[in-house]
């Protein structure tokens, strides 16, 4: 897929199947071809730590650049801040990545990254809380709602900034895997409009 170079170029770093890597660029596909007078929005590169990961395969069939990072670079050395610079992104979406972000990518692109957490923080974040692991702990807490909160990365896990929730209901009759289908469905629907407005109104712009 090509990318305007006008374009504002977004990474999306992401480690399972890469379902809202798949919802993100269908959205800006079909937001780019409508929208008048705004920036247009395209994925330029994917970023995953699993070889064998689905959002892999998305980036090879949509001809999206694929890098793979390495454990030791990324955690112990630049963070491929260098790498990210030649692609010239703009904003970094992580989608279901579970490595921490270095300090040194923190810095490098500093209030340019966000990332979604399942889970209405500050409650069920931290080391360790991803997946069901949240969920179960939302549901062992007998808790009425969760939901998810998008919100910027700092050095700390799920501390940054919230920049925006949305709500559901817990059940009593919910397991922790139709509760992740609730979340799921949250995430779907308003991560790419969050993107979308980090870069319309709060001018997330091209470097």
């Amino acid at each position: 897929m090509e990318v305007s170079p006008s374009a504002v170029r977004i990474a999306i770093f992401a480690s399972g199947a890469g379902s809202n890597t798949r919802k993100i660029i269908d959205y800006f596909k079909v937001r780019d071809d409508s929208a008048k007078g705004k920036k247009p929005v395209r994925v330029a590169l994917i970023v995953s730590n699993k070889a064998g990961a689905g959002v892999n395969d998305i980036a090879r069939a949509e001809k999206i650049p694929l890098l793979l990072l390495d454990k030791e670079k990324f955690l112990r050395q630049n963070g491929y801040a260098d790498e990210l610079r030649v692609q010239k992104i703009d904003l970094i979406v992580l989608a279901g990545f579970l490595w921490k972000i270095p300090s040194t990518l923190i810095h490098a692109f500093e209030g340019r990254i966000i990332n979604i957490h399942p889970a209405l923080l500050p409650k069920f974040g931290g080391r360790g809380m991803y997946g069901m692991h949240v969920h179960q702990a939302v549901i062992q807490a007998r808790e009425k709602e969760s939901g998810i909160s998008i919100h910027y990365v700092d050095e700390v896990y799920d501390h940054g900034k919230v920049i925006f929730q949305a709500r559901c209901p817990v059940d009593p009759s919910d397991s922790p895997q139709t509760l992740a289908e609730k979340i799921h469905a949250l995430e779907h629907l308003h991560y790419p409009k969050v993107i979308e407005e980090l870069i319309d109104v709060q001018n997330i712009v091209k470097r």
